[in-house]
């Protein structure tokens, strides 16, 4: 069953001379359990149709059915409710804040679901098990190598439980090594049932993905 489907999607910004038609009809969809690469060059428009499956932007036209519910019918409570606990974001800066511990970046998305202090520890603790980074709980985010900052954002990702983990660019900052250990991360979260979402421009990053969709100018080729 399809858990993201998009139906000629339009992204346009600006208007007159300065408008830019990001997507131009874009329609694919993706079922449960699915590992998908958007891939396609710079500009291509791949991180504006991340930043739709994700509910951070919305669509100009077209129409986005998630797990079978149109998103125009949420409203604002529902959505910031579903960024929160249907999705985990990765980003390739990682987005830690270096001032925190990796335990305080890790349990930020849990400050908004509301859950007792004892359930946050064990589940903060339980992802940084996961990803074998239990022993830096309490180092400062500015202090971790890059890799080690990425399974913290991995951690932050995944600590809500998301069905859905979207990763933009997860491994442009690291070295070929690391970036095969963030990947067999993705590939393990994947077999475990979560839908995974990477947006790359590599190939070797599509290669561990089921099925690559390729954008170009804003359009689905092939």
């Amino acid at each position: 069953m399809s858990i993201i489907s998009m139906n000629e999607i339009y992204k346009t910004y600006g208007s007159g001379e300065t408008e830019v038609k990001a997507l131009r009809g874009v329609s694919f969809s993706i079922d449960k359990g699915d590992m998908i690469a958007i891939m396609g060059p710079s500009g291509s428009g791949k991180s504006t149709l991340l930043n739709i499956i994700g509910c951070i932007d919305s669509a100009t036209g077209g129409k986005y059915f998630l797990d079978g519910r149109l998103i125009e019918t949420f409203d604002s409570g529902e959505m910031a409710k579903l960024r929160n606990e249907m999705f985990g974001f990765v980003i390739q800066d990682f987005a830690l804040i270096d001032r925190y511990s990796v335990y305080k970046n890790v349990k930020i998305p849990l400050t908004y679901s509301h859950k007792s202090i004892s359930y946050e520890k064990d589940r903060v603790e339980n992802v940084l098990s996961q990803l074998k980074i239990l022993d830096k709980k309490n180092t400062m985010a500015s202090n971790l190598s890059g890799g080690q900052r990425q399974r913290v954002a991995i951690a932050r990702a995944i600590v809500n439980e998301p069905e859905i983990i979207l990763a933009d660019e997860p491994t442009g900052a690291l070295d070929s090594d690391t970036e095969d250990d963030v990947m067999n991360i993705f590939r393990s979260l994947n077999e475990s049932g979560k839908t995974i979402v990477i947006v790359t421009h590599d190939t070797k990053i599509a290669s561990y993905c089921d099925r690559i969709i390729r954008i170009c100018d804003g359009v689905i080729e092939g």
